[in-house]
């Protein structure tokens, strides 16, 4: 008799599991769909802040699903036309300072973006939290009054990635991010991300403010503020090209 349950009792986990990850992968696919729309346009303020001081940043930022999405730096001064393009898995930067467009190779994805506490991966989104990723439900848990799915995400072998490992907390009402933790390869927390101050915008609840805080540096954040988010209007392929980073405002 048992060795006929005990294959059963293997077999009846091996289907937990799977419909667990397949239900974890379900919940980070809606929330980042959600996101992004088919298209988005979003006019942002950051701000990099610091124990003794605080610098903003003004952008625009143009998407089209997963493979494309261009950011133009708007103030300050210094910082104006400065220009971020992802194209697929390529991405690129243009300098006006030195009127160059530089390919940044997939070892700058790590590197902090214009000094923020982001890196150019969490600007561009060069990988993708669902296909680079491997979900699994871990638990359920509150965060700031928000009853939230707890999904830990493991990189998949081979997957060009930042992080070691990324544990989200999804709202489970709103498929928002209210909460992610970004650890490196050796399991130390590296950033805990919040998304706070809900907001509609075309028709979707969505965090108006996302706030970046690097671990073990205390009074250093850096802070997302949408000032505007639209959706799903289109944008042309050829609208992310290198030669129209030299021409987009």
């Amino acid at each position: 008799m048992m060795a006929y349950i005990v294959p059963l009792l293997v077999a009846a986990v091996s289907v937990v599991t799977m419909q667990n990850t397949r239900n974890a992968t379900e919940i980070v696919r809606t929330m980042d769909e959600k996101l992004k729309g088919k298209t988005s346009q979003a006019e942002i303020t950051v701000q990099i802040i610091r124990p003794s001081w605080q610098r903003d940043l003004s952008m625009r930022v143009w998407t089209k699903g997963s493979d494309y999405s261009m950011v133009y730096i708007t103030a300050p001064v210094r910082e104006k036309g400065n220009v971020f393009l992802k194209r697929n898995k390529e991405v690129w930067n243009r300098v006006p300072a030195i009127e160059k467009t530089i390919k940044l190779p997939p070892s700058m994805m790590s590197q902090a973006w214009m000094g923020t506490d982001f890196t150019n991966d969490d600007l561009v989104k060069h990988s993708s939290v669902v296909t680079d990723y491997t979900h699994t439900l871990e638990s359920e848990a509150d965060v700031d009054g928000s009853k939230c799915y707890k999904i830990v995400m493991i990189p998949k072998p081979n997957a060009s990635v930042v992080w070691g490992k990324i544990i989200s907390y999804i709202d489970k009402k709103e498929y928002v991010q209210r909460r992610v933790e970004y650890y490196d390869e050796d399991n130390e927390l590296i950033n805990v991300l919040r998304g706070t101050n809900l907001k509609q915008f075309g028709g979707k609840v969505l965090a108006s403010r996302i706030e970046m805080t690097p671990q073990g540096k205390p009074g250093h954040k850096t802070v997302m503020i949408y000032a505007s988010l639209q959706y799903d209007k289109p944008i042309d392929d050829k609208f992310f090209s290198t030669s129209n980073m030299e021409k987009v405002k």
